[in-house]
């Protein structure tokens, strides 16, 4: 049973972006003729457009016993204190503040975040970053969970 589901996806004006690369490498291949053209229109197009999909696609979901993040799976009761990160936090924990061994799940167009401390000792990462929409939301279904 998922007590929190939230998927990250892209902001709408990103799919603008998609043709774009397709559409330049089209005009660099128009010389060669107008099927190679519209061949490398479509291919880098489709291949932006699955990048994109991808990217937008990762999750933070809560269940009784779990939280996972994109491929982050860690149980609910190695999870200490939450801090909710607003934009300017958020921007000092990914850059300048952030540890190499800490867990992420980053957005760079989600402007606020979620820090979690790891508290159990045989995890190497100290604390774990999430990128959400609704750290309040989160914050109030893992103190839930956790009870």
């Amino acid at each position: 049973m998922s007590l929190y589901d939230e998927r990250l996806s892209v902001p709408p004006a990103w799919w603008l972006w998609v043709p774009l690369p397709g559409l330049a490498l089209a005009l660099v291949l128009l010389p060669l003729g107008v099927p190679a053209a519209l061949g490398a229109l479509l291919l880098v197009s489709c291949a932006a457009a699955a990048g994109t999909y991808a990217y937008g696609r990762s999750r933070i979901k809560v269940t009784i016993g779990s939280l996972t993040a994109g491929k982050i799976r860690l149980p609910i009761d190695v999870l200490g204190m939450p801090e909710i990160l607003d934009r300017e936090e958020a921007l000092a924990w990914r850059t300048r503040r952030a540890d190499a061994h800490a867990l992420m799940l980053l957005r760079s167009h989600v402007p606020t975040a979620l820090r979690i401390e790891i508290t159990a000792p045989d995890y190497r990462a100290p604390y774990l970053y999430l990128s959400t929409r609704q750290p309040h939301t989160l914050v109030a279904v893992l103190a839930f969970a956790k009870r």
